[in-house]
């Protein structure tokens, strides 16, 4: 999956928002305000950082060399995945879906309210 499938990937789900409130390179990818994801478009190698349920974080890296933990981010909840490695689509859509479910649930009750409005 390449950086433009990831962001139409990503664009497909309700009430998301990108933005660089870094610098220019680094994008974030927001659900209701909340960021589920964060690549940097100037990296040599395309990687995301995902949210990720601590257990299922661990389990992740011992079975796939691609995910690693979180650059810059707090190591028990966030992965860096290599979207260029071995990784299938359909793993790296669930990981990203598994990343945004997580962030959803987070959301106040008034904003997975206004979530639920939203078109699909």
């Amino acid at each position: 999956m390449n950086i433009e499938e990831f962001q139409a990937y990503c664009q497909r789900k309700k009430g998301v928002s990108e933005d660089f409130p870094f610098d220019e390179t680094t994008l974030c990818v927001r659900v209701m305000g909340k960021i589920f994801a964060i690549t940097g478009l100037d990296a040599e190698q395309f990687k995301v950082n995902l949210k990720c349920d601590p257990e299922y974080a661990i389990e992740l890296r011992e079975r796939y060399p691609e995910v690693q933990p979180g650059w810059h981010m707090n190591k028990a909840h966030w992965n860096t995945v290599d979207f260029e490695g071995s990784l299938d689509a359909s793993l790296l859509c669930q990981l990203i879906d598994h990343s945004y479910d997580l962030i959803v649930k987070s959301l106040k009750k008034i904003q997975r309210e206004a979530l639920d409005q939203l078109p699909d």
